[in-house]
């Protein structure tokens, strides 16, 4: 079993209440934007780190890491990609991949909307955090936590980090 902490759009910013959390994870995973190197090298001093570039990421973050991520986690086909949409309105650049090779998990950011939710079609799980930072036009500060255990996903949680004006 492996818990995880996944967050997407920190923008540059990371704080104390983060940290923590990835202190209680086994992996963090980052679903992109994640706005300076700096971010990505505080959370892997805490714990095994696996992230994608956003559309926002310059020249060290596009360096460092890929625009996707497919991975086993336990027995679960992971897809971490940062502008992939969600059932029904999946994004063109991933469209037909996730048609011919289904994931059981797909995670995307982007969008700033906390979504976890079903496609039924495909029979896999898409997840968006939502966002960690403090810019953008979202009101909370979300990441989402959860448990792997061979191909299950258990004790699913959003985490809300407060107002996305205050800075902790």
């Amino acid at each position: 079993m492996k818990k995880i902490l996944l967050l997407s759009d920190t923008h540059g910013y990371i704080d104390d209440r983060i940290l923590h959390y990835a202190g209680e994870a086994d992996e963090v995973w980052h679903a992109g934007d994640i706005g300076d190197i700096e971010v990505a090298e505080k959370l892997k001093q805490v714990k095994p780190f696996k992230a994608v570039y956003g559309n926002i990421d310059g020249h060290e973050v596009r360096k460092e890491f890929p625009l996707n991520q497919r991975f086993l986690c336990e027995e679960l086909d992971v897809w971490i990609t940062h502008i992939g949409g969600y059932p029904n309105k999946y994004s063109p650049a991933v469209k037909e991949e996730i048609r011919a090779n289904t994931p059981n998990l797909f995670i995307s950011g982007h969008s700033h909307i906390l979504k976890v939710m079903n496609d039924k079609n495909l029979k896999l799980l898409h997840m968006n955090p939502g966002a960690a930072g403090v810019y953008g036009f979202h009101k909370k500060r979300t990441m989402l936590r959860f448990k792997v255990n061979g191909k299950d996903i258990t004790d699913l949680e959003v985490i809300e980090l407060g107002e996305k004006g205050k800075k902790v």
